[in-house]
């Protein structure tokens, strides 16, 4: 996984309330099971004509939005069924942190599983991000995870809070597998010494 430090990128606006997972990667796309390649399908329904012609209106079609890497969004994001595709297509799109008043359970803690940060705000500081955002290419913000604060294109600096273990996965890029293998000395020494005392356990292994 990805390590997040510090982010620098275009913030999209998408104001809505109760966008839940089916809205952010519809439910045909579920078939595979690789993180990649979905992004082009990343809000289908909003994004396209049945034809499959872009909408022009929706935010990520426009050219300021195209690249943004940073999601303004209204309150419960994420809310609905728990599939992890949902994460895996904003960040294949190439969102890195999705700033919103509040969070389905499931895809918050799925967001940090996948090297996405989930930010929490109070409604009146995401108006403000909402109004930076509404600028287009110029809706740059930092999001810097060590001190944990939002700047601005205007200097503003907005703090939020972060678990201290999520913020420490994000911070060096560990997911559970990479959790798991920061204990592999204790793990190697603790099968050595099962293997001495108990080696029929180990019979079978090549």
């Amino acid at each position: 996984m990805d390590k997040f430090t510090t982010l620098t990128g275009v913030a999209a606006p998408l104001p809505l309330i109760n966008v839940d997972t089916d809205m952010i990667i519809s439910k045909q796309f579920l078939k595979t099971v690789k993180r990649s390649g979905l992004g082009v399908n990343l809000f289908s329904d909003m994004r396209y004509e049945d034809s499959g012609a872009e909408k022009p209106d929706f935010v990520l079609n426009k050219p300021a939005y195209r690249n943004a890497q940073i999601l303004i969004a209204g309150e419960n994001f994420g809310c609905g069924s728990s599939r992890e595709h949902a994460p895996w297509a904003l960040l294949d799109f190439g969102i890195r942190c999705v700033i919103a008043p509040s969070f389905a359970d499931i895809f918050y803690n799925n967001c940090f599983k996948n090297g996405i940060l989930p930010i929490a705000l109070p409604q009146e500081e995401i108006d403000k991000l909402l109004d930076d955002a509404s600028r287009g290419a110029n809706a740059t913000l930092t999001v810097d995870l060590q001190s944990q604060q939002i700047s601005g294109p205007d200097g503003g600096v907005i703090n939020f809070d972060v678990d201290a273990f999520r913020k420490h996965c994000l911070l060096n890029g560990l997911d559970d597998i990479g959790l798991t293998l920061e204990k592999s000395a204790h793990i190697d020494s603790f099968e050595a010494v099962q293997k001495a005392g108990q080696p029929w356990l180990h019979s079978g292994e090549a």
